[in-house]
């Protein structure tokens, strides 16, 4: 009999892991945000497009390496090394940011706004997307309800969808374009620093908050193909996420140039949503209209399937006494609950939120990428975690609505924060951090040292 433990994946079964990433990471979010950083950018659009795919596609690679090298099975192993109080609160919040609180009923206000909203009058848009909601919802539910199924609903049946509609808006778009991308109009923010306001638009994606949750899905999707040892886990994870973050990469560049030509015919827009409804009328009309609709709402389909697995999977994993089923069921209802609150509210208190834990993901990831040099030591983690959460409360102080932002408390922050180095750009976290990793470094290996010098003299 063949032993399974050593099993082998053909190219093809690794193309099946990257699909499943790809429809996993990729959602409505990925197309608008770069199409609408293109407009933003201009002839700046290249500066700006590397400084996007450090947050929007090196970090959830190194997330889904992360969960690879340190053998980790979901965001809470992630969070471990800071002990288990840590890991568990890091879990929920990373859950409930990208789960139901914003993330998953973003991906159905996001599919309704842009490519339902805009058939049916004003008036009938309430109704329409509690309607449309509970489909939604109730199709995500149906897809995710088997837990084996989740590689062969994902990977095999809505990407392939979901990319050859993509490639038909690609070519029409480049075979006749709206303008020359190295002559679009420069907004004044990515005319003095691109690279910066790139990497913060990174931010909304929220892929490399995600990648961590998906290590469970992935993880168990690989073993359910019959590779069960860790380290083999690990090699099948890292060579199929390289693959599907390259295509995300490829995808991202071109929308991002996209956005740049179509200043030739077009005003700035509010959101890459408009953008993009704007360009495929420009190219089909109506008929356009109705692809676009079809291939939001596929895409959103395949982030919001991976999202309330992740969130099921992980919860009853910590939480065991509720079942798999109903954390999903709650999930499910959460998010179609949240999305009837509408986009622009969603999108108001998620930024806030980004703010503090990106920074703190970001953090984990590299350690956990670094952590087989200083041998995944927690006393490495708590320093550099410590110095970077409070410069994350802060962005995440000044980052709120008005309403908390402009009192009294939000002023004395804001005016606190400012003293910190790079705060202007966004990045008040960045130093403290790094001074962090020195003194968590010197700690240790001072520790380490000792216990040799201990050793010795005891032989």
């Amino acid at each position: 009999m063949q032993d399974l433990t050593k099993k082998k994946l053909s190219f093809r079964q690794y193309l099946v892991v990257a699909s499943l990433l790809f429809g996993l990471f990729f959602g409505a979010g990925n197309l608008i945000f770069p199409l609408h950083l293109g407009q933003l950018a201009g002839a700046n659009w290249g500066p700006a497009a590397l400084g996007f795919c450090v947050t929007g596609v090196l970090l959830p690679l190194l997330s889904v390496l992360a969960v690879a090298v340190t053998r980790a099975e979901g965001v809470f192993d992630i969070g471990r090394p800071l002990g288990v109080g840590f890991a568990l609160v890091f879990m929920v919040l990373i859950h409930a940011t990208i789960g139901p609180l914003f993330g998953t009923p973003r991906t159905a206000t996001v599919s309704f706004t842009v490519g339902v909203a805009p058939f049916l009058p004003k008036a009938d848009q309430g109704w329409a997307l509690l309607l449309f909601s509970a489909v939604f919802f109730g199709l995500a539910f149906a897809f995710s309800y088997h837990q084996n199924s989740i590689l062969a609903n994902v990977g095999k049946v809505l990407n392939p969808t979901f990319l050859a509609l993509l490639f038909l808006v690609f070519v029409v778009a480049f075979v006749s374009p709206m303008g020359n991308p190295a002559t679009a109009h420069v907004t004044h923010a990515y005319l003095a620093s691109p690279v910066t306001n790139g990497f913060l638009e990174g931010y909304n994606t929220m892929d490399a908050l995600a990648g961590l949750a998906f290590g469970v899905t992935v993880v168990t999707a690989v073993r359910s193909m019959g590779v069960k040892r860790p380290g083999a886990v690990s090699k099948v994870v890292t060579f199929s996420g390289l693959l599907s973050m390259a295509a995300v990469a490829f995808i991202y560049l071109l929308l991002i140039v996209l956005g740049a030509m179509s200043l030739g015919h077009f005003k700035l827009s509010a959101d890459g949503g408009v953008a993009f409804n704007q360009l495929v009328n420009y190219y089909a009309g109506a008929f356009g209209q109705v692809v676009l609709a079809f291939l939001l709402t596929v895409t959103c389909l395949t982030t919001a399937v991976g999202l309330v697995a992740a969130f099921a999977q992980d919860f009853h994993k910590h939480f065991p006494k509720v079942s798999y089923h109903t954390w999903l069921a709650l999930s499910c209802l959460a998010s179609f609950l949240t999305a009837n609150f509408g986009l622009d509210q969603i999108i108001a208190w998620s930024t806030p939120m980004l703010m503090f834990l990106y920074p703190l993901a970001m953090v984990l990831i590299l350690l956990s990428v670094s952590s087989p040099l200083f041998h995944r030591d927690g006393v490495v983690y708590f320093f550099v975690v410590l110095l970077t959460v409070v410069p994350a409360l802060g962005d995440m102080v000044v980052a709120f609505p008005s309403v908390v932002s402009q009192s009294a408390f939000g002023l004395w922050v804001a005016g606190v924060r400012s003293a910190l180095p790079l705060a202007s750009m966004g990045l008040s976290w960045v130093v403290p951090a790094l001074v962090g990793l020195v003194v968590g470094l010197l700690v240790h290996f001072f520790r380490r040292n000792r216990v040799s010098v201990n050793q010795t003299e005891t032989n």
